[in-house]
């Protein structure tokens, strides 16, 4: 972009009513991400210097979700439009001498190169003053339509409530992105008046006023997927859809394989490696990384989990935040791990709960055992060495160590340290008592036919 700097003002302030959500409607997750952090994200990608965002409503909700990304704070006090909205951030910006772009913390999937094809627009030749984002949808909609001519110059943008019948019969539609150097946008929205019928301060006024300075304004079109609005539930929910296809193609095109694709969700940040193949039914959470040819069988669910090469997980698996699986390592049917490594070529095939746990190479674990971690205060680790064997329903009761070899015959409850190739068994006396069954269930018959007497 030249050398001029890149500010974003994102207008975050409205109620958000129809989500009748007391959660910010910026704040409602695609993919497991807040849309506001989605968008936050892009213009992180094209190095912005600044990001201011303008609160109103439940202003405390937005300030600690962006604290810590160096994010600037506005506040709108009383929702007189958007133009007002975007003044706002005016103190933010102070000193600030590049390009500012002010767009919607509810228009999630704007892109990067979206974002730089805008700010680059104001470089060009013809140096418009103005540039704003214009895209084309199947349903025109109540937007605001955008009267241009045929190289792109603007002559008219009108919102669709003051717009005349032939003015709402042009398909091109203004997304309120807007582009303008920050030595200009100050002194345009401060003209920006209300006389309309809405009665509020309209940013796309500020075109109107470029051209009325004998400046220019221009659009620059794009895809309308990427300018979806969020307002309501059905909407954020479309939204999901849309994301969750494209992250679906674009895991298919970088190499894996997915069953039937369209029971497969990945989170915003999934990671999935070349040759994985991905059952039906599988939940990314965020926080996940899937190496080369591993196997990800239905109905599993994952999050915040590094699964290595070649490995096996589930179906009907559960990987926590802190699971591991080193390269050639299994997880079967019904296994829970949080904040454990299986080692290399490790299994734990069935029926068992790994939790603060660290599993040597080559390990076994048997159906049914599984890692007694927390005692209601304090959370304790379970070290299993490589090649150790763990017989099928054991309790491993932390802090305890089975060493290298070694082997916990089944049915044990083992709450010491089991030293290198030495077999444990934990289990009560077997007690047998010759034909107590057999009285007993006939005392049992007996009685009960007793009650059953008038």
């Amino acid at each position: 972009m030249g050398e001029q700097a890149l500010a974003a003002i994102i207008l975050a302030a409205g109620q958000g009513t129809r989500m009748r959500s007391d959660l910010h409607k910026v704040l409602h997750p695609i993919a497991g991400q807040p849309m506001l952090h989605h968008l936050l994200a892009s213009f992180d990608a094209v190095g912005a210097a600044e990001q201011v965002v303008v609160v109103g409503a439940r202003r405390e909700q937005v300030e600690a979700s962006v604290a810590g990304r160096g994010v600037r704070i506005a506040h709108q006090a009383e929702q007189l439009g958007t133009a007002h909205a975007a003044l706002q951030a005016k103190d933010a910006l102070a000193g600030f001498d590049g390009i500012a772009i002010v767009c919607f913390g509810d228009t999630p999937f704007l892109k990067p190169e979206t974002i730089r094809r805008l700010a680059d627009r104001l470089l060009a030749e013809d140096a418009p003053r103005v540039a704003v984002l214009g895209f084309v949808p199947d349903d025109a909609k109540a937007y605001g339509r955008i009267i241009a001519r045929l190289d792109g110059t603007i002559s008219k943008m009108v919102e669709f409530k003051d717009a005349s019948k032939q003015e709402r019969a042009v398909k091109l539609c203004n997304s309120g992105v807007t582009a303008v150097r920050a030595s200009d946008l100050w002194g345009l929205l401060e003209r920006v008046g209300n006389n309309n019928a809405a009665g509020e301060y309209y940013l796309p006024d500020i075109v109107m006023l470029a051209i009325k300075d004998h400046d220019s304004a221009v659009v620059v079109e794009t895809d309308a997927d990427e300018l979806i609005g969020i307002n309501s539930r059905a909407e954020l929910a479309e939204a999901e859809r849309i994301w969750q296809a494209q992250r679906r193609a674009q895991a298919m095109a970088d190499g894996a394989t997915l069953i039937a694709p369209e029971t497969v969700w990945f989170a915003f940040d999934t990671v999935i490696g070349r040759d994985v193949l991905i059952e039906s039914n599988v939940v990314f959470g965020p926080g996940v990384s899937v190496a080369d040819g591993a196997t990800i069988h239905a109905f599993s669910h994952i999050a915040g989990a590094t699964i290595g090469e070649g490995c096996a997980v589930g179906p009907f698996a559960r990987l926590r935040p802190g699971a591991r699986l080193e390269q050639g390592a299994k997880v079967g049917n019904f296994v829970e791990m949080k904040n454990a490594v299986l080692g290399v070529g490790a299994k734990a095939s069935h029926l068992t709960y790994l939790g603060d746990a660290t599993v040597g190479a080559n390990a076994n674990i048997g159906a049914g055992t599984i890692t007694c971690n927390y005692d209601g205060y304090f959370k304790y680790q379970t070290v299993i060495g490589e090649g150790a064997f763990i017989g099928s329903n054991s309790a491993l009761i932390a802090p305890v160590t089975i060493g290298r070899d070694a082997i916990v015959a089944a049915g044990s409850a083992v709450s010491r340290d089991v030293a290198d190739g030495e077999m444990r068994m934990v289990r009560a006396e077997q007690l047998v008592k010759p034909g107590w069954a057999d009285r007993f269930h006939d005392t049992m018959k007996k009685r009960k036919a007793d009650r059953a007497k008038p």
